[in-house]
């Protein structure tokens, strides 16, 4: 079928232009995308920072209506509202287990550009352009999605709201649900205040943390924290964000959450920890950067881990956050600002510049 599509044919540029998507296979589902969430990896893809070859079709963030379902799916039907996600196997051990973002074919079901079997659903002009990201590629009026990562969502919720749960929104919460299971009463620390940052602070305060600190070098950021759910703010570019944490909480908190990427943060999330705190590292550091640490900081029963996806099953979390946003406890939808799909470029730079926290890219009717 002819679908409108933003395609990557050059570093650093998206481009709208019509392109052939190929019918579902049996264990697949066609889905007409309302909305699509931009996020990080996006742009990192654009701008070959993540060197995938060129042309490609992005966007990991979509959601839409079911189309058509291949013969093999039995989860979603055609009129059903979606979230797309992260795809998986589920044969492996990892997934089996409960933990798809680790699947031991991740890689060919979300960045190989190609089906894992190696075909391509994407052409133009007779041909191959790359696309399957994250199993849709959803920048684009049409995605096929795989069975396993679409999830039904009620139809009662604007979709272009809930497009940001497949990714950014899922691995911040996740970061404080299923990595640190974070007590009530306990303390926190959150580095790097966009969307995933965010959805850490909204996550710390559902799960009752009594202190909520918010790191950033933005104020309208931590300003926005402090609204969702943060106790305390730091601006990184006016204090030492560790000593500032150690006047907060003596002796440091109990999990970190680090969201920027940046190496010296890192380091900071790590050295910011109470003796047997926990620190999740979420964000991408250029691949060969280096995080260090000093000996003594490592003494003690301190954990350094990272997470992708939040240690999601998104079948199951993905419905647990749109609970929690309908009982008006978690409004991610505070950080999202909506742009028409031939601003996709406008939505970018915005998205660089830190005006907007969440693009939210809305598909033609």
């Amino acid at each position: 079928m002819e679908i409108q599509a933003a395609v990557v044919k050059e570093k650093g540029a998206f481009s709208v232009e019509v392109m052939d998507l190929s019918t579902p296979q049996p264990d697949e589902v066609l889905v007409k995308i309302v909305a699509t969430g931009m996020c990080h990896t996006d742009l990192a893809v654009r701008d070959q920072h993540i060197p995938l070859p060129l042309p490609i079709v992005l966007g990991h963030e979509g959601a839409g209506v079911v189309v058509e379902v291949g013969t093999n799916v039995s989860n979603v039907a055609v009129g059903d509202h979606v979230v797309l996600t992260f795809g998986s196997c589920g044969k492996c051990e990892s997934c089996l287990n409960g933990k798809p973002a680790y699947c031991i074919e991740f890689m060919g079901y979300n960045v190989s550009t190609r089906r894992p079997d190696g075909s391509c659903t994407h052409h133009q002009h007779g041909n191959p352009v790359g696309a399957s990201f994250f199993y849709q590629s959803s920048f684009a009026t049409h995605a096929i999605a795989h069975k396993r990562n679409v999830v039904k969502v009620p139809a009662d919720l604007p979709l272009e709201i809930l497009a940001p749960l497949g990714c950014g929104v899922q691995t911040g919460a996740g970061a404080v649900f299923n990595c640190v299971n974070a007590n009530p009463g306990s303390s926190i620390a959150i580095f790097g205040i966009g969307a995933v940052g965010l959805s850490a602070v909204m996550a710390a305060k559902v799960a009752g943390c009594k202190i909520i600190i918010a790191v950033d070098v933005k104020p309208e950021r931590l300003a926005l924290a402090s609204e969702l759910g943060a106790t305390h703010v730091i601006n990184g570019s006016d204090a030492n964000a560790v000593e500032a944490i150690g006047q907060i909480k003596a002796g440091g908190v109990d999990y970190s959450i680090e969201a920027s990427g940046v190496p010296s943060v890192m380091t900071q999330a790590v050295e910011s920890l109470s003796g047997t705190g926990t620190a999740v590292l979420l964000g991408v550091a250029p691949h060969d950067a280096k995080v260090c640490f000093n000996a003594g900081t490592l003494l003690g029963g301190r954990t350094i881990r990272c997470s992708i996806e939040g240690d999601s099953v998104p079948e199951v979390f993905i419905p647990k956050l749109v609970d929690l946003y309908r009982s008006g406890r978690f409004p991610f939808d505070r950080m999202s600002k909506y742009y028409e799909f031939d601003q996709i470029n406008q939505a970018a730079a915005d998205s660089e510049s830190g005006s907007t926290i969440k693009p939210i890219i809305r598909m033609p009717a």
